[in-house]
């Protein structure tokens, strides 16, 4: 019984993540946005939570910006069809690579 409870223990400590690693996501996460902002080392919760807010605000915008660029594709595709078969049809294929 005692194997198990040291099995459970270490799993348990293995998968909590330190403070420490945290900020070092959350700084990873900040470079990953298109203008990141120097991290302030007073306020890390401040700071953490601006970062991840500002990254769901770009994951957002990014998914708007895929859906628009989808429908003009799709706009695109069906014009180019209906004057020109064989041109729309390279174009899904080229798509599909």
């Amino acid at each position: 019984m005692s194997s198990r409870r040291s099995r459970s223990s270490e799993s348990s400590s293995s998968s909590r993540i330190t403070e420490e690693q945290v900020i070092d996501l959350i700084s990873k996460l900040q470079a990953l946005l298109p203008q990141p902002q120097t991290p302030s080392t007073t306020d890390r919760v401040s700071s953490a939570a601006k970062v991840l807010q500002e990254t769901c605000s770009y994951i957002r915008n990014l998914q708007n910006e895929v859906h628009d660029l989808s429908e003009k594709l799709a706009e695109f595709l069906a014009e180019t069809e209906e004057t020109n078969s064989a041109q729309a049809a390279l174009i899904r294929t080229l798509l599909l690579i």
